[in-house]
């Protein structure tokens, strides 16, 4: 065990008043999954999920449902067949939202703003202005890195 100093017992205690406030924001009450996103998290992540596409049928989906569906996916690791059905849409229409978005870049734009309020929220500039490289990572850039997988529909069959 190790040894309590002063300065540590302060800490310790500031410590617990954080941790017991961090408890108290992100306690679940009620029905719903601990990985459901609260109603501030959502105001601010609604704004950043596209309009349903014009033409065709009205989006009938509820938004918020098909992202606390991915978050609980992305949470616990289960398959999209172990999707529980009692509060979010069907898997295959979570799946499609969930490839759409990884499609038309609509994650790296959700990431990239989140990232940019953390670093302002942190008394940082909103982008780095600086960056650190190696000669590793000279190296493999050099050799051309991995590619980026596009995602491309192949046509339909007629």
């Amino acid at each position: 065990m190790a040894q309590w100093f002063a300065g540590d017992r302060l800490a310790v205690m500031a410590n617990s008043d954080v941790d017991e406030e961090h408890r108290r924001i992100y306690r679940r009450e009620g029905k719903g999954y601990p990985s459901d996103l609260r109603d501030a998290e959502w105001a601010r992540l609604e704004p950043m999920i596209p309009p349903a596409r014009p033409g065709g049928r009205p989006r009938k989906t509820d938004m918020r449902a098909a992202m606390n569906a991915i978050l609980y996916l992305l949470r616990t690791g289960c398959p999209w067949r172990y999707l529980p059905r009692d509060s979010f849409p069907p898997r295959s229409t979570v799946y499609n939202i969930f490839r759409n978005f990884q499609r038309d870049g609509v994650w790296e734009a959700i990431w990239a703003e989140l990232h940019m309020a953390l670093r302002e929220r942190m008394g940082r500039e909103a982008s780095p202005s600086a960056a650190v490289l190696d000669s590793q990572s000279v190296k493999s850039a050099e050799k051309g890195a991995v590619k980026t997988t596009r995602w491309v529909m192949t046509p339909a069959r007629r």
